[in-house]
């Protein structure tokens, strides 16, 4: 068995989307045989999941993690164990006398501004549990953009590059959730590194500059299906600002580590609050037209 461990300064790196190294442990017989540092050649959340399936790794131990990171590494058929710290060796110890415990999707609902949101987040794969907009990706060393070997996700022309595309999206019923075009602010992003939704990242990877095209995506290649285990129970007293919150509102959370993410308000009374952390579009299929501007 092989485990990987994000890694920094011999302790668990706590941000699994920006981890700069994995520390690799080989086991056998439920004790570590041999132990390396490997470099994660500076790629998404997603990529870093093949990355790790490439190099035959069977188990994760990680500190901070979001939906889409869980969700590549389970397609890539890679065991997780967030939410672990300290010393990386003594992580590993723990995991193999079975002390270690799975936090999942790591969510802190100690703190959170209540409010109202009706715009979708245009943020199409980077910002899930990621923390940073797809412009700021674009040039990020953590997503391939600095002087780091980027790892592929798939092949095609414009794959490795940077692109500025403009995009209206849209359900099947024909209602418009996003738009770039609406703020005259196109989104950029280096193709096929993983910051995308991988249908849109693959949509881009043939185009040339002037193409206009419109892709229909499933939910598997957009935000994937709810998991129920992103519905969670709190209660009141543990969450401040709520005075005036009802079902159905959307509040503004934060995970372990000070990102925010919006969450639905499912269910309430004097003692409890019921959030649903799921991606408001996880389970839709979305259309998109895609419109491509600079290719770099």
């Amino acid at each position: 068995m092989k485990i990987a461990v994000t890694y920094e300064d011999g302790n668990v790196f706590q941000h699994f989307g920006r981890t700069e190294n994995f520390k690799i442990y080989e086991v056998e017989d439920g004790r570590v045989i041999s132990s390396e540092v490997m470099n994660s050649n500076g790629v998404g959340h997603e990529a870093l999941a093949w990355l790790l399936k490439d190099s035959s790794i069977d188990v994760l131990i990680c500190g901070g993690m979001g939906q889409g990171a869980q969700d590549a590494l389970a397609e890539a058929g890679i065991e997780i164990c967030a939410g672990a710290e300290g010393n990386t060796d003594e992580a590993v110890a723990a995991y193999l006398a079975g002390e270690l415990v799975n936090t999942g999707v790591n969510c802190d609902h100690h703190d959170h501004e209540h409010g109202h949101h009706h715009d979708h987040d245009h943020d199409h794969g980077c910002g899930e549990g990621d923390g940073c907009s797809p412009q700021d990706c674009a040039g990020c060393a953590g997503c391939g953009g600095g002087n780091f070997e980027p790892f592929y996700m798939f092949e095609g022309t414009n794959v490795g590059k940077r692109v500025k595309v403009h995009y209206r999206g849209t359900l099947d019923d024909g209602t418009q959730f996003d738009a770039s075009y609406d703020r005259n602010q196109p989104l950029e992003f280096i193709c096929g590194v993983g910051q995308m939704i991988s249908g849109f990242d693959r949509a881009v990877a043939e185009m040339s500059v002037g193409d206009i095209i419109d892709v229909h995506l499933e939910p598997e290649e957009a935000y994937g299906m709810p998991n129920p285990n992103m519905i969670v129970t709190v209660k009141r007293a543990a969450v401040q600002g709520l005075e005036g919150i009802e079902e159905g509102d959307k509040v503004m959370l934060q995970d372990e580590l000070g990102r925010p993410f919006d969450a639905l308000v499912t269910f309430l009374d004097d003692e409890d609050i019921t959030f649903d952390c799921n991606h408001e579009m996880a389970g839709k299929a979305l259309n998109f037209t895609i419109e491509m501007l600079e290719i770099n």
